[in-house]
């Protein structure tokens, strides 16, 4: 195949090296694109070569597996910006990749609102850590009720080891998890268990380390600057060719390699002060993508703005997205399951916050945030479809983003955290299951890397010292010792230990989740999307949660008894934590009249799934 590189940075020419492995390797000079060259390429290459001067081609074709690296103006060899392949990792040459090889049926693809996620990370999900050993887990993550599996990102990283948010080779798989051909794989037996498979991408920024982007051409931008650094450039200077790049690969991942949903990290942080923003351009291209190919394809923006701008059409000046991660229901979740009240938890911890969350998605819909100190968010309209939202209780942030990566489980009762899942779980939104989440995993989700002697060294001074001044002895009663990120021990304490869901309590969790998540498919009242018929009551940790004619009566306490009364009574027992609840009728005043509702006790922390008894 032919290979076209954006290389404006270079002056006097650009070369390449390559070899087939067979043979030594040969050297060879590009020539600026031309006329001739946009005119002899498929449509959507040429509409990318259209986007921005300084083009260069090597017109030849190269064979499946050729190892090459381009040097600009006779300086070092550099791997291809678009490379498919990095097979000795991001510092080492590219490697020419046949995506027509690939095999795959014919999958519709799958409407994402609405849906259960399953988040994972190749790495830590199975002992071996690849594709195919994560393949053989997705029919039993399909028999659980999961309908797409969220995959956090695969571009190639620095090591062996990471979350696989510092990648710097956007358009490449990692060799660690097995290569594309593997992923490939992956995404065909995915489909061929029924399930979608979302991928997570990484469009803020790039890894510092073997990120030679720069040295190509203008991809950042001092006018904006990000936690990361120098922004990406999206609205300055010969930002055309930018944008493109980022719309390429998104186009990639659905038209390649099958990916059903792309997820795009921390959208937040993606500046762009152009008219139409770079979300709206990606947006736009996937779903022209989707209807040429008769398939359908989501969009998932993780983003913090409480805006609903987010998940509205590009033709109403929304950014287009299908659905965004909402953190506000996870938040007031947590802080209700937990009582942890540091930092941004503090807001949720004020009265009504999980009841404003559980009805109208965002708790900060223009009201004042204590940890921002400005307001923030803007309400959501009851016409938005509240499958656009997705919830959880657990996810890859909410638990590695802890200075130990401990999940709820380590300080709290799995009664209580049983009944956070059975709210969010029969909640009108989409949701999403954290890996191990559904038999309440013990194994902690730390943050690791893999980086060089002296950038570890950094990694590890600035995560100790991103925890300085969190009160751990409010949390944990002691003090604690952060985790090194570059410990290989760090990494392994982070794989999931499968055997520990055959344990007694532990099965019994995966039960109840199973259960949870068949009343989400099967009730009317749970499977519907409608939030406006629904309403939480609570007096502390109790309370229950209305949906329609069904109720969801909880207690998140870890150790103290509660009552809850439901306000009706033709009610069902449908599934219930603890056997030992007590459940008696509240008789009416007259004798001739019916019950007035139901009285639930809790012995402990715990839920009780009430369906109407005509149901």
């Amino acid at each position: 195949m032919a290979l076209f590189v954006w290389a404006p940075q270079a002056e006097r020419g650009v070369e390449i090296s390559y070899s087939s492995g067979v043979e030594d390797w040969a050297r060879a000079a590009l020539h600026p694109l031309t006329q001739e060259d946009i005119d002899s390429a498929p449509p959507a290459l040429a509409r990318t070569l259209g986007r921005g001067s300084g083009w260069w081609v090597f017109p030849h074709d190269l064979e499946p597996g050729t190892r090459y690296s381009y040097s600009l103006d006779g300086g070092m060899n550099l791997p291809d910006p678009r490379s498919r392949y990095q097979p000795e990792g991001a510092h080492g040459p590219s490697q020419i990749v046949d995506v027509e090889s690939f095999k795959f049926s014919d999958f519709p693809g799958i409407d994402p609102l609405g849906k259960v996620f399953y988040e994972l990370h190749i790495g830590t999900f199975t002992p071996a850590g690849t594709f195919d050993s994560a393949a053989e887990k997705l029919p039993y993550l399909r028999s659980l009720g999961v309908d797409v599996v969220e995959v956090m990102p695969i571009q190639p990283v620095p090591g062996k080891r990471n979350w696989g948010y510092d990648g710097v080779d956007l358009y490449a798989v990692t060799a660690n998890y097995g290569g594309p051909a593997a992923f490939a794989r992956f995404v065909e037996a995915a489909h061929q268990a029924g399930l979608g498979v979302c991928l997570d991408v990484v469009y803020n920024h790039f890894g510092a380390d073997g990120n030679y982007l720069a040295q190509f051409g203008p991809y950042f931008t001092e006018a904006h600057h990000t936690p990361w650094g120098a922004a990406i450039n999206f609205d300055g200077e010969e930002c055309q060719a930018v944008r493109q790049f980022f719309v390429d690969n998104a186009l990639q991942w659905v038209r390649d390699y099958r990916v059903d949903v792309l997820r795009l990290d921390a959208v937040h942080a993606i500046i762009d002060d152009s008219e139409r923003h770079i979300l709206a351009e990606i947006s736009d291209a996937v779903a022209q993508f989707a209807e040429q190919s008769g398939r359908r394809i989501g969009l998932v923006a993780e983003s913090d703005l409480n805006d609903p701008a987010m998940v509205s059409p590009t033709s109403e000046g929304g950014y287009g997205m299908d659905m965004q991660w909402t953190d506000d229901v996870h938040h007031a979740l947590h802080v209700a399951t937990t009582d942890e009240t540091f930092a941004y938890y503090h807001d949720f911890s004020l009265p009504g916050a999980l009841e404003k969350a559980m009805r109208h998605v965002f708790a900060h819909d223009g009201n004042y945030s204590s940890f921002r100190k400005k307001n923030w968010g803007k309400p959501v309209s009851d016409a938005i479809d509240s499958g656009r939202f997705l919830v959880y209780t657990e996810n890859h942030d909410q638990v590695g983003n802890r200075a130990i990566g401990d999940r709820r489980g380590a300080m709290h009762s799995l009664g209580a955290l049983a009944a956070a899942d059975a709210l969010a779980t029969l909640s009108p939104f989409s949701y999403m299951i954290f890996q191990g989440q559904e038999w309440a995993s013990s194994s902690p989700f730390q943050f690791f890397t893999d980086h060089d002697e002296e950038l570890g060294a950094l990694v590890d001074e600035g995560r100790a010292h991103e925890f300085e001044d969190w009160d751990w002895m409010s949390i944990y009663g002691t003090d604690v010792s952060v985790p090194s990120p570059q410990a290989e021990t760090t990494f392994a304490a982070s794989h999931l230990d499968w055997s520990e869901s055959e344990s007694e309590e532990h099965a019994y969790y995966l039960q109840i989740t199973r259960e949870l998540l068949r009343l989400r498919r099967e009730s009317q009242d749970f499977a519907s999307s409608d939030r406006v018929d629904s309403e939480v009551m609570r007096l502390g940790p109790a309370g229950y949660y209305r949906r329609g004619g069904s109720f969801v009566a909880f207690n998140l306490d870890d150790e103290a008894p509660a009552t809850v009364t439901l306000p009706r009574a033709d009610l069902a027992l449908a599934l219930a934590w603890n056997s030992e609840l007590e459940i008696n009728q509240i008789p009416a005043r007259g004798a001739e009249e019916p019950p007035l509702g139901i009285e639930v006790h809790f012995p402990g922390p715990g839920f009780a799934v009430f369906l109407p008894a005509s149901a």
